[in-house]
């Protein structure tokens, strides 16, 4: 069954102090921070959340908005906002993890081009059988392409959606050199309107759905013609935005990667 849960969140705002603290869902390690989880897990989906950053200073702070499925052999697809130093405003960090591949992380970084502290703004990821797609006030700044010749890097599991604010101290702002002042805390990072439109799948009734039609694609919930590809004027608008603001690929690293993976090629 296939429906909107865009009242699992809204309107939420959450402050999050250094004596606040929450256990990382992946592991039993405590981290300063605060979050909330859907209640459903999605099959495909839009998924949007309109957020307003910290003001000041934070480095080392993480706001995230993304899917991902616990515990093992997880899937991911993330949208980080890492903070910044005295010398740098916020950057925007995509990423995408798929059959518990961890250790190879597909981040992608970019530079605003507008200060994400002073109002809200959309942040989206559309992720379906073709192609998963991460938006800012519906510019896109990444498709990241399903293809058959290496099925295993896209995420093909159900996934709950999730937006958090945490200590990212040891890696989020120049690899971790700037950690978390709490001296400029509180960090406050309010979320508005949220759209959560995706497939909450039964697996019999998926699985008899799929059997029947013989095409995956047909549970995508953003499926048909203008979800297959982007359309010119997007793709206009992906380059510029990669062409101006993004500084970091995964793929051109090649003293992380000495083998590019197979995407990059």
């Amino acid at each position: 069954m296939c429906r909107t849960a865009e009242e699992e969140v809204a309107s939420l705002t959450k402050l999050v102090r250094k004596s606040s603290s929450w256990v990382s869902f992946s592991s039993s390690i405590i981290f300063a921070g605060a979050g909330l989880a859907s209640k459903n897990k999605y099959y495909y989906g839009f998924f949007s959340a309109a957020i307003k950053l910290p003001s000041g200073l934070s480095p080392g702070v993480v706001v995230a908005f993304y899917v991902k499925t616990y515990p093992n052999n997880h899937d991911e697809i993330d949208i980080e906002i890492l903070g910044h130093d005295k010398r740098n405003d916020w950057n925007l960090q995509t990423n995408v993890y798929a059959n518990g591949s961890v250790n190879t992380g597909r981040e992608e970084k970019f530079n605003f081009w507008f200060d994400p502290t002073q109002d809200y703004h959309n942040y989206t990821i559309i992720w379906n059988s073709h192609h998963i797609v991460f938006l800012v006030d519906s510019v896109p700044v990444r498709e990241f392409q399903y293809s058959s010749a290496y099925p295993s890097v896209y995420p093909s599991k159900p996934m709950s959606v999730y937006a958090t604010i945490w200590d990212g101290s040891e890696w989020a702002t120049h690899g971790g050199k700037y950690p978390v002042n709490y001296s400029y805390a509180p960090f406050v990072v309010s979320i508005g309107d949220a759209e959560l439109t995706g497939c909450i799948p039964n697996p019999t009734s998926c699985a008899k759905k799929a059997a029947g039609t013989g095409n995956p694609s047909s549970l995508d919930p953003v499926d048909g013609s203008e979800f297959v590809s982007l359309s010119k004027e997007q793709s206009l608008a992906m380059d510029w935005a990669r062409r101006k603001l993004m500084f970091y690929s995964y793929c051109a690293d090649k003293s992380r990667y000495k083998v590019q993976p197979p995407e990059c090629k």
